[in-house]
């Protein structure tokens, strides 16, 4: 249930909202404060959207003020937004998110989308590879529910997040502690594999928002200068021989490494390599095929 709002005395929403601009100011562009505004205050007081924008008027109680304060405090220190309220929306469903695991970014939802089109209802099991939150895993079980779907990830506390947003969405998914780097191929075999592996060179930190580098897990972010591919190839390797004969790959890519991903799959036996560009039109999303 909502909190009760009380009705005399106090700070209003709309002034709330004039309030945090104001106190941002310097910190964040205007409209991503209006952002930040209505999500805090959505995730206070228990309302949609709908609901927030006939409420202007209403006034926040004290509890409701100070909480409001503390995640303020939290913005200006450039923690994202996504942690200090605990979750997020990809692909309509909500994840709980936390330092343990990468926000999950609208590119990401192309990738997901992607599948879906493509491959629903000619997939029996699938692999996903760097879990995080699990936003792959669960919205792939989600729009195909009858995929057999496992995840892996090599840290402990981003499986334990994965395996309450399973909990929370009432999915099924096998999770795995598992270091790919390190994986000894087994059996099992899948019809596809999907990843978004650790992808930003060490150099193209300068490049990111200070917010990211600061707050977000670096072993699911950044890979070595000297080797950028060595997740991708690790994956496509265990692709070979954990894929079925014809089996797909799809990866979430760094922008400027498209070529050399392309050449990468190509001499390791993959065909029909697609590379897909993002809503902002800069290379983000791989398939291939094994070509046996």
């Amino acid at each position: 249930m909502p909190f009760k709002i009380q009705k005399m005395g106090g700070t209003t929403i709309q002034q709330f909202t004039t309030k945090l601009i104001k106190e941002l100011n310097g910190f964040y562009p205007k409209n991503e404060i209006r952002q930040f505004s209505k999500l805090m205050l959505e995730h206070i007081l228990n309302v949609s959207t709908t609901q927030l924008l006939m409420m202007n008027f209403e006034m926040l109680n004290e509890q409701q003020l100070n909480h409001l304060e503390q995640m303020t405090t939290k913005l200006k220190q450039h923690i994202p937004i996504q942690y200090i309220i605990g979750e997020t929306v990809f692909y309509d469903l909500c994840f709980k998110v936390n330092p343990s695991v990468l926000i999950p970014r609208p590119e990401t939802e192309e990738l997901v989308d992607w599948i879906i089109k493509e491959q629903k209802g000619k997939l029996t099991k699938l692999l996903d590879i760097g879990t995080g939150s699990g936003c792959i895993a669960l919205s792939l079980k989600a729009n195909m529910p009858v995929i057999e779907i496992t995840a892996w990830d090599i840290s402990i506390d981003a499986i334990a997040t994965a395996k309450t947003n399973a909990e929370k969405l009432n999915l099924d998914i096998i999770f795995k502690q598992v270091d790919v780097l390190n994986f000894k191929v087994g059996t099992e075999k899948f019809d596809c594999i999907v990843s978004n592996p650790p992808y930003v060179r060490e150099l193209e930190k300068e490049m990111m928002e200070s917010n990211v580098v600061e707050h977000e897990p670096h072993t699911a972010l950044f890979v070595s200068n000297n080797d950028p591919l060595l997740f991708y190839r690790t994956i496509a390797q265990i692709g070979q021989q954990m894929l079925q004969p014809k089996g797909f790959l799809y990866f979430e890519i760094n922008e400027f490494l498209a070529e050399d991903m392309t050449e990468m799959l190509s001499h390791l036996g993959y065909s029909n390599i697609e590379c897909r560009k993002d809503i902002n039109g800069r290379n983000r999303m791989m398939k291939a095929v094994l070509a046996n």
